[in-house]
């Protein structure tokens, strides 16, 4: 992606987006309103920038969408099934609309199954399936064409966190000779599964790199501490999270210095240094610049 940016009317949802993307998982954060739907439209071909180029090894997805397409697979966050068929029965209907022959699709079907951890539910019909059993039928349908870049819009949103982890784990194991997109707000799913972390705030790409890195970014500056219920932390400090236990309230802060006397000092997760990007304050408390 170079300069890629889209304009509906006279306002940007995209600007500027420069992104050069390898095998692996790239996360793809920002808050609602950031972009990343837009983003998602113009890698799938389904939405064309207003300014820039997108290409997947030197092909032009504008320029020649139909060819980009045969190589891309996409998992939409809002994905239907055919309750009456079985899994196997399903894959190989949508690999026959995709102009695979009987025993290809029947071949892919079988192999997919078996990829996503569901061959012991091929025969089973789809309205009996999971949530999460059935986002993995859609991981398994967006693969049917065996694609280089795959498109995946928040597959584990409303899953158990069994499901889940099963979920992210495929992800991961598809990303070994393939692009994978991960479209989430859910930042544990990319630190479990990204080699790469995007953030759009406002249309723009704030960074891209690698979690461990974004993680270094608050090292030293992220602390825990315990207050009462009526106890507060200073507003000028970032709180990232709060657990009740039985001595108060586990709060934890991002914060230069530590936030109150007892405070201790814990190592930073992604979803702290992914807060503290979006919040944008001086690291030593004095608020937003």
């Amino acid at each position: 992606m170079d300069g890629v940016g889209k304009r509906y009317g006279d306002q940007w949802a995209l600007r500027d987006v420069t992104l050069d993307l390898d095998a692996g998982v790239v996360g793809l954060l920002g808050p609602n309103g950031a972009g990343k739907s837009t983003l998602m439209g113009i890698l799938t071909t389904f939405t064309a920038p207003t300014e820039g180029t997108v290409t997947v090894d030197g092909v032009d997805v504008s320029e020649d969408p139909t060819a980009v397409r045969s190589r891309l697979g996409y998992l939409p966050q809002e994905f239907g099934v055919y309750p009456d068929l079985t899994a196997r029965e399903f894959l190989e209907y949508l690999g026959a609309l995709r102009g695979l022959d009987r025993a290809t699709a029947r071949e892919r079907a079988v192999d997919l199954l078996s990829v996503v951890n569901l061959a012991d539910a091929a025969d089973r019909r789809l309205d009996t399936f999971s949530g999460g059993m059935t986002q993995r039928v859609g991981i398994a349908q967006a693969l049917l064409a065996d694609p280089d870049v795959l498109v995946v819009d928040e597959p584990t949103v409303g899953l158990d966190p069994t499901e889940r982890a099963r979920c992210r784990n495929v992800l991961a194991d598809l990303a070994r000779d393939r692009v994978v997109v991960l479209s989430t707000h859910i930042v544990s799913d990319v630190e479990a599964t990204a080699s790469d972390v995007a953030v759009l705030v406002d249309g723009r790409l704030r960074t891209h790199t690698d979690p461990e890195t974004l993680v270094e970014s608050v090292d030293g500056r992220v602390w825990e501490c315990v207050v009462d219920d009526r106890g507060a932390i200073d507003p000028a400090h970032l709180v990232t999270s709060t657990a009740r236990r039985g001595d108060g309230r586990r709060v934890r802060v991002v914060a230069g210095d530590p936030p109150t006397d007892d405070a201790t000092p814990v190592d930073p997760t992604l979803e702290d240094a992914y807060l503290a990007l979006l919040d944008g304050r001086d690291p030593n408390g004095g608020g937003r610049p």
